[in-house]
């Protein structure tokens, strides 16, 4: 059956080669390309950044390429509203938010999908590297560029009106069938970090909202070893940067181990402190097989994007708003706000909110 099917096109190879096959496939399609800044410049540095002016001109020949009408949708203000805003105040807490994450959640499947249901449309299709099995979202084939990771945090019934056309191919043959379809996007770079943040400066970007609060960078007795310009540009798990005044005394390298923002306090240490075995995590979405577990459920999660995955027992209480993850062996670098997602094998069962670790 022949479905009307909105594609997202953000100008780049992946979304390109998912509206083609598609469109290919027999369905209704138009394109939609979504200007998400209120001033896109007209250039792009080297791989970073996105939502220029090229991009949509590109999703645009990508369109009259493939024969399907397009569509320019302003979502300027919903996405800094929900992403932008939500970035920098996640960060001014002390958390590390993951805006791609955001972006999935409240925009492309959400906003978007809201109004195109409401347009008639069957479906949303996106160049995500992901499969949908039965309505339940699994891993891409191409592990370097699975982001089943950043869609952990849909629900069933978004999933239900998604598509992810690119879900059994690597980006190796996305790229090759796009030379061949004359899609003039087939070589063009991926974009890298936050797509808001072209120059890659996250420190600055954050400075420039938040500005300068000078405060301590101690040690685990807490002695103060370096001072620093605000908290906020500092993550768990980081060592680069930290503009320690001297060594440690064993010679080794120092981690954020904490970010404490209502004193402006920093603490680092080394490797080993960063271990933890308990998650607990809040807003469970559960959008696979199983429902939330009451008993200790053994499956694995990952705690990052393309972080390390771990097997852990994961078990909600209380009212079910509450995640708790006890790993089987210990993961470093794991910072509230990430998202904890869990997998059966490559099949997504859940996703949560970092709050804590220990």
């Amino acid at each position: 059956m022949a479905l009307r099917v909105l594609a997202a096109m953000s100008g780049g190879v992946d979304s390109a080669v998912a509206a083609a096959r598609i469109a290919e496939a027999g369905h209704d399609v138009t394109g939609v390309h979504l200007a998400l800044s209120a001033n896109p410049q007209s250039y792009r540095t080297g791989a970073r950044g996105c939502c220029t002016i090229e991009d949509s001109r590109d999703a645009r020949r990508a369109a009259d390429v493939i024969g399907i009408p397009f569509y320019i949708w302003d979502m300027a203000e919903r996405f800094h509203r929900d992403v932008v805003e939500d970035f920098v105040s996640e960060y001014a807490a002390g958390r590390t938010p993951n805006p791609c994450l955001r972006c999935n959640e409240k925009i492309k499947f959400e906003a978007v999908l809201d109004r195109a249901l409401a347009l008639g449309f069957d479906a949303v299709a996106t160049g995500h590297h992901a499969r949908i099995v039965d309505g339940v979202l699994h891993r891409s084939p191409d592990e370097g560029k699975d982001q089943s990771y950043v869609l952990g945090v849909l629900t069933r019934e978004q999933l239900g009106h998604a598509i992810f056309p690119l879900g059994d191919s690597t980006k190796a043959e996305v790229r090759a069938e796009a030379a061949r379809r004359g899609l003039m996007v087939a070589d063009k770079p991926d974009s890298h970090d936050i797509c808001f943040i072209a120059d890659g400066d996250t420190r600055g970007f954050l400075a420039d909202r938040l500005g300068a609060a000078e405060g301590p960078i101690v040690d685990e007795s807490g002695e103060v070893v370096g001072s620093h310009e605000g908290a906020y540009g500092f993550t768990v798990g980081q060592r680069k940067g930290l503009r320690i005044d001297r060594p440690a005394a064993d010679g080794r390298p120092r981690y954020v181990l904490s970010i404490e923002p209502v004193s402006n306090t920093v603490t680092v240490g080394p490797r080993s402190s960063l271990e933890v075995t308990v998650v607990e995590a809040v807003r469970p979405v559960w959008n696979g097989p199983v429902d939330a577990p009451r008993e200790p459920l053994a499956c694995i999660v990952q705690l990052r994007a393309h972080g390390e995955v771990y097997g852990c027992r994961a078990q909600v209480s209380g009212d079910g708003e509450r995640l708790r993850i006890e790993l089987d062996a210990p993961a470093t670098g794991v910072a509230a706000g990430q998202a904890a997602v869990l997998y059966l094998g490559d099949t997504v069962i859940g996703s949560a909110t970092i709050a804590s670790a220990a």
